[in-house]
């Protein structure tokens, strides 16, 4: 059960607006990571709806989990602190609607694993989901194989499937993994886990190019980038550049030894996210 979906089937959504908009503006978009309710859920709304103004285009939004296996040490012990703070799907999904009261424009992608939705009920959660104002999901465990489990289910709902390639997705397997991906294509621009080294820029390059000759969809690039300079570097070439770890260490630098947010620390983490915001708005001159 699968069609070509190459060229985004939700186009009057969120995301598809947001990337035609950025077309229009002939910049690049940044795209922030946070987990959700880390390491509280106050600090996490907050941080939330902070971020558009900070200038964070798209907002990926990590559903905790307690075996994160694709991210570094870094969420990894976000999605722990953010855990023991009482997170959870539902939480989650407050959070997003809480952000929807304030923001109906920036769009939302939820992050994580299949075994969350899965406990929570694919339907249920589908229908919450997108109730509660979620644009996209990437769910980083559920190979093309699997797209009857959440991916068909949820390009119905009217959510978007976003999916991962890497440099080891060669010119046989990217079909498979292009199929019914819905709203950007997000390239892992190293081979291994968050918040490890940055990709050497030529190696952007070509991977982006690649994938464009293959796909309609926006190309967002992500893993690795830790600074706006970085980040510009990536927002000459791809549609979008992501960063996650970089933004959460930062915010895990804000706790107290008990892991309670210090005064100031959310007003650091969105002045960072500005600085990443103002190479990437640069980048194209």
């Amino acid at each position: 059960m699968s069609a070509d979906l190459s060229a985004d089937p939700i186009s009057d959504g969120r995301i598809a607006r947001r990337f035609a908009s950025l077309k229009a503006e002939g910049r690049a978009g940044l795209i922030t990571f946070i987990t959700a309710g880390d390491p509280d859920a106050a600090t996490g709304q907050a941080l939330l709806d902070g971020l558009p103004a900070a200038g964070a285009d798209l907002i990926e939004l990590g559903m905790p989990f307690t075996d994160p296996m694709a991210d570094g040490p870094a969420i990894q012990a976000s999605s722990l602190r953010a855990l023991a703070g009482g997170m959870s799907v539902r939480r989650t999904l407050e959070l997003v609607r809480g952000f929807r009261t304030k923001d109906a424009d920036t769009p939302i992608i939820l992050m994580g694993y299949y075994n969350p939705i899965d406990s929570y009920g694919v339907d249920r959660f589908l229908a919450d989901a997108k109730a509660a104002g979620v644009d996209g999901l990437i769910v980083v465990d559920l190979p093309p194989e699997e797209d009857d489990e959440l991916c068909i289910p949820a390009l119905k709902a009217g959510v978007s499937f976003v999916r991962l390639t890497t440099p080891t997705t060669d010119d046989q397997r990217l079909p498979a993994v292009l199929t019914n991906n819905s709203g950007f294509i997000y390239y892992v621009s190293i081979a291994g886990i968050t918040g490890t080294a940055s990709a050497a820029n030529t190696a952007v390059d070509a991977a982006v190019a690649r994938l464009k000759r293959h796909t309609a969809l926006p190309v967002a690039v992500g893993f690795g980038i830790k600074t706006p300079a970085q980040a510009a570097e990536v927002a000459r070439v791809a549609d979008a550049a992501v960063v996650g770890s970089a933004i959460v260490t930062r915010l895990a630098d804000g706790l107290d030894a008990g892991g309670k947010v210090r005064p100031g620390t959310v007003e650091d983490v969105l002045g960072f996210v500005r600085e990443l915001a103002g190479g990437v708005r640069g980048a194209r001159g």
